[in-house]
């Protein structure tokens, strides 16, 4: 296989984690129709299959985890749709538009993010990134502005940081984007993608239902309270009454391992 016959997304499923690899390294990891595609692919087989129970996101190689659109093939017309099922295009879309995708996503940024790939980040649950890479939102700088997300940062972090990144276009390091709570951990380039598993098989431990309703609590708490009620009303009898929630107060009277089943 040569390199341009390689898929532009590597699946690899570990255990109850499915690690999914942006592969367009020559590209710096741009999203384009087809990666995009299928990687919404990738996360509607995520949310189908029982046995995946947390994602994790990374990219490949050293230059970029992720540099955002592809702005060649934007500028010579090429569309920018996903190219997928119509359940991945809808699976990409609810990813992209606020990470509301029910299974858990690890980002894993082995290297520096910016623009769509700082996004891509921006909604996954918790990330993981390398010591060495910078992250940013530098649209404005392309006669654009952060489309897939960056334009409601101030819902993350202070409104004059969030207009700083957003008005100057200007990347920061990993430190900083730990202290402001962008992303959670910062380790060493080749340590990432480990690390970023290894969180990923702690959360997929726990009940999946239960993960289901904490995520979309949460979620939707940042911006929509009375949203997120709903949420936790439809929600509280489906966990409570669920036979995992029987599951895991049973395995822990019993000091064991709870199996659990999704229902």
């Amino acid at each position: 296989m040569t390199l341009t016959d390689e898929p532009v997304l590597v699946r690899e499923q570990r255990g109850n984690v499915l690690v999914l690899r942006l592969n367009r390294p020559d590209a710096r990891n741009a999203l384009n129709g087809a990666l995009m595609g299928a990687l919404g692919e990738g996360l509607h087989e995520a949310e189908s299959n029982p046995d995946i129970r947390a994602v994790v996101l990374t990219g490949t190689g050293d230059r970029s985890f992720c540099a955002g659109m592809d702005l060649r093939a934007f500028a010579s017309g090429e569309s920018t749709a996903p190219t997928a099922s119509p359940e991945g295009q809808a699976a990409f879309g609810r990813f992209f538009g606020g990470g509301d995708i029910d299974v858990p996503i690890v980002g894993a940024a082995q290297a520096t993010a910016v623009a769509g790939g700082f996004e891509l980040l921006l909604n996954c649950d918790v990330v993981v990134g390398a010591d060495t890479a910078k992250f940013g939102i530098p649209e404005v700088k392309r006669g654009l502005f952060a489309a897939g997300g960056g334009v409601y940062l101030s819902q993350r972090i202070p409104l004059a940081v969030a207009l700083e990144l957003a008005l100057t276009g200007d990347p920061i390091d990993a430190t900083r984007a730990q202290q402001l709570g962008l992303i959670n951990d910062v380790v060493a380039a080749d340590k990432v993608l480990d690390t970023a598993v290894e969180l990923a098989e702690r959360i997929a431990k726990n009940g999946p239902l239960g993960l289901v309703a904490t995520k979309k609590i949460l979620r939707a708490a940042i911006s929509d309270n009375d949203k997120a009620r709903a949420i936790f009303m439809e929600w509280q009898p489906k966990v409570f009454g669920s036979e995992d929630a029987k599951e895991g107060s049973l395995a822990f009277v019993e000091k064991r391992e709870p199996v659990w089943k999704g229902q």
